[in-house]
């Protein structure tokens, strides 16, 4: 943990858990939110062209407090599983996979007071042949070693393949409409989904995929590489109103919505 991230905690237990113990003040929806993006902040990698954020995040709660959420406490996995990816793209941070959160009763942890663990879903790959980067055992162990007796845990159902639509002007000023309903390949080639008609588009350039219920744009591999909102990208989650320049191709996500299987 960061020396800052450390003595933030320090503080947040000095000061927040005894004011709401005293006052028996409930444990509210934003203050786990924003723990959990503390913990994406703490969390995170960053290499040589991106900031990688985790996606799997386990938020620790007593399990009074646990239960005084009641029936919402699914749907508010969901909303905080939704507020992460917010926060991800806010930030510009790229994340392996649509985020995740389980909410947890754990008796270890205090009354009002909130832990959350967090950690990428699969391993990711180190970036210039360093391999992949090793996970903390706590990390790991965060949901897997978990002893079901004692717990209650809620998973966000997995979304399906989201449906877009996108606005595509080619160099000479044409525009056309291009719908996304799986996955859809960029490049030159008249095999592609997309076939740019653009010199500086390669042939097989890239690729926008579906990936638990966000839209995802890989480059291949091209070479003059992809630009999202006037940034480099190797590889980053889509929402509505992105420009994604391929070349001197530009393609706009319009609408982002409707999922289909």
């Amino acid at each position: 943990m960061p020396p800052l991230t450390a003595i933030e905690r320090f503080f947040e237990r000095l000061f927040e858990r005894p004011s709401a113990r005293l006052f028996r003040a409930r444990v509210q929806p934003i203050q786990l939110q924003r723990r959990i993006e503390r913990a994406m902040e703490a969390e995170r990698l960053t290499t040589s062209d991106r900031t990688l954020a985790p996606n799997r995040f386990v938020v620790h709660l007593n399990p009074a407090d646990l239960a005084e959420f009641g029936d919402m406490t699914g749907s508010l996995a969901s909303e905080l599983a939704d507020g992460a990816l917010s926060f991800a793209r806010a930030h510009r941070y790229t994340v392996v996979d649509r985020p995740r959160v389980d909410l947890l009763a754990d008796p270890t942890v205090e009354r009002t007071d909130i832990r959350v663990d967090a950690r990428f879903a699969e391993a990711v790959a180190g970036r210039g042949g360093h391999g992949p980067v090793a996970l903390s055992p706590e990390h790991e162990a965060a949901v897997d070693d978990v002893d079901p007796t004692l717990t209650r845990v809620y998973t966000v159902p997995r979304p399906r393949t989201p449906r877009a639509v996108l606005r595509v002007t080619d160099p000479d000023g044409k525009i056309r409409e291009v719908v996304v309903e799986g996955d859809l390949t960029i490049g030159r080639a008249t095999d592609n989904d997309l076939v740019a008609v653009d010199g500086r588009v390669s042939r097989h350039h890239g690729r926008i995929s579906g990936r638990r219920g966000t839209l995802v744009y890989a480059d291949l591999g091209s070479t003059n590489g992809s630009r999202v909102n006037d940034v480099a990208v190797t590889e980053v989650v889509l929402g509505v109103g992105d420009r994604l320049e391929v070349g001197d191709t530009s393609i706009i996500v319009e609408v982002a919505g409707g999922a289909s299987d």
